[in-house]
């Protein structure tokens, strides 16, 4: 049995691991981030390192995979960014243009309960500026200020989140070992079972995010057409980018239908909000916890929620530390279980 007493050393062991968590709290997104992607990718890097030519440096391959992942996760990203935000601005600027000649609203739309009178107010001259001239400046400097703590944050966290990786990269077969061994040590036999399922469970979680971007990039793609909803190529990829991470799809799909309604494309600019949002659905709630499901053992209720439940906790990372939580707990579990049988 081991030994529990307090001594100081183990004391002051406590208090100097409670100092560092106080320390790198601002910094737990980026830590768990590069983790998660660190653990997820990790067959791939070594691949990679079994086929670097000889001539290149063992401290080159941290930095050269690195920066190809780097380049891999946030390019389509970037690419949806980009892409919204230049769209958004052609949306304002229709939008200055429809407000001074009014959006027409079809028949059968305007007669639509409780809806359809309230778009058809909407539609009418000038009914932009009536919505827009309660805005103070107070309040559109104290916006454009958590824009620019939402970003600047953002954009910090990125960069640690690549300067983790690197490390991670460099020496994660060395921590990888040190922590199985103090795994060993505290909770005996069992520590290798539980680094596997974490493991697998990283693993399956990205894999989700991955397929369901595709998915909803494919699936979109045909609904826009169906739609006869323009450029939909372009709107697919920024929507399938975005709903990587849940609920961001919709932004793209708000923003293509209001488009759309700016353009009096009415009919389109339904027809791409129904399916988008079909496919969406689709993607988050049953794919997403489909895929998932192969890693982490879990019941389909226990994989959506823990998906949810981890984004609304963790933000991005919590969508593969919700699933890996669980299933973690759930291995605890059954070995407690079997543990008792054996007993009796």
């Amino acid at each position: 049995m081991n030994d529990l007493r307090m001594t100081p050393g183990r004391i002051l062991g406590a208090v100097l691991a409670i100092l560092a968590v106080w320390v790198l709290h601002d910094f737990l997104e980026a830590i768990l981030a590069a983790c998660v992607i660190a653990t997820a990718s990790w067959p791939l890097y070594a691949r990679f390192i079994q086929r670097m030519p000889r001539g290149i440096g063992p401290a080159a391959a941290p930095v050269l995979f690195t920066g190809g992942l780097t380049l891999f996760v946030l390019a389509p990203l970037v690419f949806a960014s980009w892409a919204l935000l230049t769209e958004a601005h052609a949306l304002l600027l229709g939008l200055a243009a429809a407000d001074r000649a009014g959006i027409e609203v079809p028949p059968w739309l305007a007669d639509a309960p409780v809806l359809g009178p309230w778009l058809a107010a909407r539609g009418q001259p000038g009914a932009l500026g009536l919505l827009t001239q309660h805005a103070t400046p107070q309040a559109v400097l104290a916006w454009a200020q958590s824009l620019g703590q939402f970003t600047a944050r953002h954009l910090l966290t990125i960069v640690f989140t690549i300067l983790l990786l690197c490390f991670l990269f460099r020496e994660g077969a060395a921590l990888a070992d040190a922590l199985t061994r103090a795994l060993r040590r505290v909770v005996g036999g069992g520590a290798d079972r539980y680094v596997e399922v974490a493991s697998r469970a990283v693993r399956s979680s990205v894999n989700s995010m991955l397929a369901v971007g595709l998915f909803d990039f494919v699936a979109t793609a045909c609904a826009y057409t169906a739609a006869e909803a323009p450029r939909a190529l372009v709107w697919a990829a920024i929507t399938g980018a975005l709903a990587t991470v849940p609920f961001l799809g919709y932004v793209a799909v708000a923003a293509m239908v209001l488009q759309l309604a700016v353009q009096g494309a009415a009919s389109p600019a339904v027809a791409s909000l129904l399916l988008g949002c079909a496919v969406l659905l689709c993607g988050d709630k049953l794919l997403r916890p489909l895929v998932a499901r192969e890693g982490v053992h879990l019941p389909f209720v226990w994989v959506l929620m823990a998906c949810l439940g981890g984004f609304g906790m963790l933000g991005l990372a919590g969508l593969v530390v919700g699933p890996v939580v669980l299933s973690l707990a759930r291995e605890m579990w059954e070995q407690r279980l079997r543990g008792l049988d054996a007993r009796s």
